[in-house]
């Protein structure tokens, strides 16, 4: 699909709301006027895929800070670290990935040595 009609955009405002607006996929289709296997094929098109979720975004930016604030709850409540995390993550708090830092200039090595005596130390100290 190359750019979405007007059909397709009755489809994702129908699709795009809390259990499809209160329409089955046959009606949705009879809407548009194509069948519920038209609508189907649809939903596997990247750009359609693209507009709904879009169009769910818009439906729902509104309530993001409720969602936000329901999960910080439960996760407090529930003491799930887990659910904690998803929040930190989502508020760009928290990532994955890892980051050094050293004062070292690019074009000298880092001091092995040094680096191995740091290590040891705090291997013993954990040990203890």
């Amino acid at each position: 699909m190359k750019e979405l009609k007007p059909e397709h955009h009755v489809a994702i405002h129908y699709l795009s709301q809390p259990k499809k607006g209160g329409l089955t996929m046959e009606k949705i289709a009879q809407e548009c006027g194509v069948t519920r296997k038209t609508v189907y094929e649809w939903k596997k098109d990247d750009l359609f895929n693209r507009e709904l979720k879009k169009q769910i975004i818009r439906n729902t930016i509104d309530r993001l800070p409720e969602v936000n604030d329901a999960m910080a709850s439960a996760a407090i409540e529930d003491r799930n670290a887990a659910a904690a995390k998803l929040i930190y993550q989502m508020n760009e708090l928290l990532s994955d990935s890892l980051h050094v830092e050293t004062s070292e200039k690019k074009d000298e090595g880092a001091d092995i040595d040094h680096l191995r005596e740091l290590a040891k130390k705090y291997a013993d100290e954990d040990a203890e």
